[in-house]
């Protein structure tokens, strides 16, 4: 027999990996050929954290396959369809994609195989459960979040698959793994083994508090597992099996029911990662022009005045990530307080994070807009005082990402301006760029406007 074609793309693991258990038992008699194409399309528009996690992942997938990933650089489907030829494999194997871009690729790399009578057979997903499964009782797409999530538990998911014994095989000449691109900012260990690891932690020392501690950013609280389940190091089925039914827990799968709600919307809606979910809300006045431009690139370099934003902004900085709290404030106050259109937002953000992940990033922009899927949004803005103080009530937070304010007493690091008039020496850290009241009252007029239209 042939060998089969497994062709990594966001599954980069060995365990719980349905495509390579596919590849496994269904043609690969003399071995399974690890392949994964470096496609241009995709590489160039990632920001440098995303790529560089993702050279990092690419290097311990390699050395847990014993050196014999193949790496080749091109259009999908000239690349996948070389591969299979050369071992006159009959199958490729892939974890399905659900998003715009890889759906048209596999469509084309599909094509290509069956020119040459072979095929690109789809095993698994990056989901639990795969995007277009659910319906609601009028065989729609669910909009709103509940409904889809009693839907998605009732829905169920099959328990992780075991790791098949099978042995991999290259003969063919590949492109060196790429080397992590330089970037300012600290990112995780990469890998699958370093996912599970993530995993075990945050499982052992953090699940049972998370309901409590999952909004404070001055307590790590949270799973940091966002960029294991954007890559596939790990898998959110592995997850879910692991999850009991205390409170902590439940709260967790809620999250992870969140992602899986997010790429259900874009695979139905594929136009909203340009466009608003909500049409009614395509028409909300946004700032533009010279002055937009010197906001916006001030809530870019966390220096608007508002600490908890600012700190945010140079928290995605220096880590590649932020908060999830957090994310929603600093999205708040760019559409709502410097009224700046959320797709700016949500571009930087994917440019920036090494957990970027389109349908998740851009629909939790439109959530926080108003223009997504909650059912009643626009009313919600963030007071970045208030959630600064209910939030990081000792501003710790604060004082890790804002130097300028560590020296003050916690108490005045959420208002540095009262400090100041009161003699304080904050350096530059900027007077606030706008007044929260006055802009909130303004956001609120733009969308009876809007809604009057």
């Amino acid at each position: 027999m042939a060998p089969a074609v497994l062709w990594f793309r966001r599954d980069l693991r060995l365990a719980d990996n349905l495509a390579l258990v596919a590849a496994a038992g269904g043609g690969g008699g003399d071995g399974v050929v690890p392949l994964f194409v470096l496609d241009p399309a995709l590489w160039r528009p990632s920001g440098e954290p995303r790529r560089a996690f993702l050279a990092g992942c690419l290097a311990a997938l390699d050395e847990d396959l014993g050196g014999t990933l193949l790496v080749r650089r091109g259009d999908p489907a000239q690349e996948v369809a070389a591969v299979a030829r050369h071992h006159s494999a009959e199958v490729v194997y892939v974890g399905a994609d659900f998003g715009p871009y890889g759906r048209r690729r596999d469509e084309a790399v599909g094509t290509a195989l069956r020119a040459d009578g072979r095929r690109l057979v789809a095993a698994g997903s990056p989901y639990a459960v795969d995007p277009g499964t659910l319906e609601n009782q009028a065989g729609q797409p669910f909009k709103v979040f509940t409904p889809f999530s009693k839907a998605w538990t009732a829905q169920g998911w099959p328990e992780p698959a075991p790791r098949p014994d099978v042995r991999f095989v290259r003969d063919l000449k590949g492109d060196v793994i790429p080397a992590a691109p330089t970037t300012t900012a600290t990112l995780p260990a990469a890998g699958e083994a370093a996912g599970r690891l993530v995993l075990d932690q945050f499982l052992d020392a953090k699940v049972q508090g998370y309901a409590e501690q999952r909004n404070r950013p001055d307590v790590p609280g949270t799973s940091r597992l966002s960029v294991h389940l954007k890559y596939g190091t790990v898998h959110p089925r592995t997850v879910l099996a692991r999850l009991g039914s205390s409170r902590g827990e439940s709260t967790f799968r809620k999250e992870l029911c969140w992602r899986e709600f997010y790429a259900d919307v874009l695979w139905n809606r594929p136009e909203t990662s340009r466009r608003a979910f909500n049409p009614a809300m395509a028409g909300m006045q946004v700032d533009e022009g010279p002055e937009a431009d010197r906001r916006f690139e001030a809530w870019a370099e966390g220096r608007t005045g508002y600490p908890l934003v600012d700190a945010g902004m140079r928290q995605l900085q220096a880590e590649a990530w932020v908060h999830n709290r957090v994310r929603m404030i600093v999205a708040s106050f760019l559409v709502k307080d410097l009224h700046v259109d959320w797709g700016r937002g949500a571009r930087l953000f994917l440019d920036r994070l090494v957990d970027g992940d389109l349908a998740s990033n851009h629909h939790g922009w439109q959530w926080v807009a108003g223009t997504g899927t909650d059912a009643a949004p626009y009313f919600r803005i963030f007071n970045p005082v208030s959630q600064s103080r209910k939030f990081d009530p000792k501003g710790i937070y604060l004082a890790t990402y804002l130097p300028e304010l560590a020296g003050l007493p916690p108490d005045d690091r959420h208002e540095p301006w009262r400090a100041r008039a009161k003699g304080a020496d904050l350096g530059d850290y900027p007077e606030p760029i706008v007044d929260h009241a006055t802009e909130r009252e303004e956001a609120l007029r733009r969308y009876a406007a809007t809604r009057a239209n």
